[in-house]
């Protein structure tokens, strides 16, 4: 099938990928001209696992490039707009990227097609989307609107999207359902998981059988989206909350999670403690979940809830930074991980960032190392920070380390080696990847988010238990 993507960030370069691989021809549509002359150069503008082989794989073949939308809207049997819808200072998703891009497609609709919201967006989208087209001009029986959510993490995207845990798809007519049965028929059928040089399957869903293709209306998919980002973003900080009553009572938090997550009902996922959530997706759906159930008349006040704990992890971090170095004015501290998450460059909404910059004005020295996203973390912090080539090179010398971003390689470091470079061995833990018994025996003083803290030996101040070497 030939198919239409405009945007080219996140969500729109991995659904144009994954669509090629199903073996649908696809056409990248964007209005940033030097954005597409990079692409078409092969140049991959965003750090996300299995992308560049994908692009590789199908550019100029599967895959093309334009910025003129509406030959790609009369080339295609169906067109997903996956442009950005960014926060309002009310809360509010900014809706004009996606106004804009139903203007230009109307001037496309030249025989059926399949007009497929994939931005997340809030209730009523597609009922706007189908107005816009209608008032410049397009038939009404030759389009439909379709919503079908992205459930995509950055760092995970393509094998989410290839191997993902149900597809889900709003559209009002029999004749709009079909042609979405067929763009992802490779995947429901099973085809796609039986042929050659597909992307190897995720181990968490090695025995999964194939996708549910769910058919919704259109306003029950849209709610479907911005509600499984609430309830994932609750779970993150029900937990943190607990994690924060563990640490005062000197509970192990993951122990409780263990306890909790292998309830059934409940389940281990999201249940991982730290400082918070953040990126371009839980942080902008919950304020436009919240303003939709506002205009709806109903007060949302769990939402709330979940904002603020997020912002209070953070301040609690910052505290207990605090608490073991005294004053900060003046301490090197070096800083692990400046994206939101392991596994992508992605700073928006970043809890890391968020803290550098506040220990910066605190009068900190940083210096900061991240496999992937250092390039974008220039462009915000551009004064005040030292940027390492490597975990070692940020050490050297510091007051204090902080791992701030879950990296894989973070979670393996040489504990030896690492010890003799600090200047004090004092580690502040904000994803909880090391055992503090470990941490104990190679001579670190050692702080995590939930559960008592393991010293080499007592601070002024401290409430923790010293641990004894073994």
């Amino acid at each position: 099938m030939h198919i239409a993507v405009v945007g080219t960030g996140y969500v729109g370069l991995v659904t144009g990928a994954c669509f090629a691989d199903l073996g649908h021809e696809v056409v990248l549509v964007d209005n940033n001209e030097e954005r597409i002359a990079a692409l078409r150069n092969g140049e991959v503008p965003i750090h996300e696992r299995f992308l560049p082989e994908l692009l590789a794989r199908h550019r100029g073949e599967r895959i093309k490039f334009s910025g003129d939308l509406q030959a790609a809207t009369r080339a295609s049997a169906a067109v997903f707009i996956a442009v950005g819808t960014p926060p309002t200072e009310s809360g509010d998703a900014d809706m004009s990227y996606v106004e804009s891009v139903a203007r230009e497609i109307s001037g496309g609709v030249d025989g059926y097609k399949v007009v497929v919201e994939k931005s997340t967006v809030p209730v009523y989208t597609s009922q706007w989307i189908r107005t816009i087209i209608m008032r410049n001009g397009a038939d009404p029986s030759h389009f439909d609107v379709a919503s079908n959510p992205e459930f995509l993490r950055e760092g995970t995207a393509v094998t989410d999207f290839l191997y993902p845990d149900r597809i889900v798809v709003g559209v009002e007519s029999e004749r709009g359902a079909e042609v979405m049965r067929q763009i992802y028929g490779p995947l429901t059928s099973g085809w796609y998981y039986g042929r050659g040089e597909t992307i190897p399957r995720p181990a968490a869903s090695s025995a999964k059988t194939t996708p549910r293709l769910i058919i919704t209306s259109t306003k029950s998919a849209e709610l479907i989206k911005h509600a499984s980002n609430a309830f994932l973003a609750m779970k993150i900080s029900f937990i943190n909350a607990v994690a924060s009553i563990c640490e005062s009572v000197g509970a192990n938090v993951e122990q409780v999670c263990d306890g909790i997550g292998t309830d059934s009902r409940i389940g281990p996922r999201f249940m991982s403690p730290g400082i918070g959530y953040g990126g371009s997706c839980f942080p902008k759906d919950l304020l436009a979940f919240r303003a939709v159930a506002k205009e709806s008349g109903y007060d949302f006040r769990l939402l709330e809830e979940v904002i603020r704990i997020n912002e209070d992890q953070r301040r609690r971090f910052l505290r207990k930074v605090r608490s073991v170095l005294w004053t900060f004015r003046g301490k090197r501290l070096a800083v692990l991980g400046l994206a939101f998450k392991g596994g992508t460059d992605d700073i928006r909404e970043s809890p890391a960032v968020l803290l550098v910059e506040e220990l910066l004005r605190e009068g900190c020295r940083v210096c900061a190392y991240d496999p992937a996203a250092m390039e974008r973390a220039k462009a915000v912090l551009k004064s005040g920070v030292e940027f390492a080539s490597d975990a070692y090179e940020a050490a050297t010398g510091a007051d204090a380390l902080l791992i701030l971003t879950e990296w894989e390689e973070f979670a393996t470091l040489d504990l030896e080696r690492l010890r003799t470079l600090v200047k004090y061995p004092i580690v502040l833990d904000g994803r909880n990847l090391y055992d503090p018994a470990v941490m104990v025996e190679h001579g670190f003083s050692y702080y995590s988010v939930g559960r008592p803290a393991a010293l080499t030996e007592e601070l002024p101040g401290t409430r923790s238990q010293k641990k004894e070497r073994a």
